[in-house]
C-alpha cells in the first residue's frame, strides 16, 4: 500500500483578555469529511470573500469562543454575530452532514456545531472530555495535535451565566491559517564524501 495522503493542518493563535496564550494546531479528517474539512480550512485562510447570507468576511480571524462548558467542550466560529446565532459556511448558508460514524470518544476532537440534521455552517466545538451523547448528531472532522494546554486555558475561563455559558473574558482567534508541509530535501553526506576525497 502507498503512503497515507497528508491531512490538512490548520492553526489558531489565541488571546484571552488581550493576552496571548498560545497556538492550537488541528489535523483535519479531510479523507472522510472533505466538505467539513475544506470549509474549516478556507475559514482559517479567509480567502472566500463575503458570506452570501451574512455579508461578513468568511474568516475565523477576529472571532471568539462564545461558549465554554467545563468538562464538556468549548465552542466558536460565529464570525458574524459572535454569540452563537450567526455564521455560515463557505458554500453559502449551511451544508449537509457527512460521516456521522466517528464517535466523540475523547477530548480534543474538532466537531461541527449545528441546529439539527444537515445544518452545518461555520460554528465548531472542541471537546474537553468524551461526549457520547453527541454521537450520530455532529460531524467529527478533526482533532487537536498541538496546544491542548491552550484548549484547557480556554475551558478554565469563568462564565457569566449557566444558560448561555458566555465567558467573562474575550477569547479571541487573533490569527489563523493553514500549515503547509515543507518537504525535507535529501542531503547527501557531504562530510563523508569530503573525507573520502582527502584520502584519495
Amino acid at each position: 500500500m502507498g503512503k497515507h495522503k497528508f491531512k490538512t493542518r490548520c492553526y489558531f493563535d489565541i488571546k484571552i483578555d488581550s493576552q496571548p496564550v498560545g497556538r492550537i494546531v488541528f489535523e483535519l479528517f479531510n479523507d472522510v469529511c472533505p466538505k467539513a474539512a475544506e470549509n474549516f480550512k478556507k475559514l482559517c485562510q479567509g480567502v472566500c470573500g463575503l458570506g452570501l447570507k451574512t455579508g461578513k468576511p468568511l474568516t475565523y480571524q477576529g472571532s471568539i469562543f462564545h461558549r465554554v462548558i467545563k468538562g464538556f467542550m468549548v465552542q466558536g466560529g460565529d464570525f458574524s454575530n459572535k454569540d452563537g446565532t450567526g455564521g455560515e459556511s463557505i458554500y453559502g448558508g449551511t451544508f449537509a452532514d457527512e460521516c456521522l460514524t466517528t464517535e466523540h470518544d475523547r477530548p480534543f476532537l474538532l466537531s461541527m456545531a449545528n441546529r439539527g440534521p444537515n445544518t452545518n455552517g461555520s460554528q465548531f466545538f472542541i471537546t474537553t472530555a468524551p461526549a457520547p451523547h453527541l454521537n450520530g448528531k455532529h460531524v467529527v472532522f478533526g482533532h487537536v495535535i498541538s496546544g491542548e494546554d491552550v484548549v484547557r486555558k480556554i475551558e478554565a475561563v469563568p462564565i457569566s451565566d449557566t444558560k448561555a455559558h458566555r465567558p467573562v473574558k474575550p477569547i479571541v482567534i487573533e490569527c489563523c491559517g493553514e500549515l503547509i508541509p515543507v518537504k525535507k530535501s535529501k542531503v547527501v553526506g557531504r562530510e563523508k564524501k569530503s573525507k573520502k576525497t582527502k584520502k584519495a
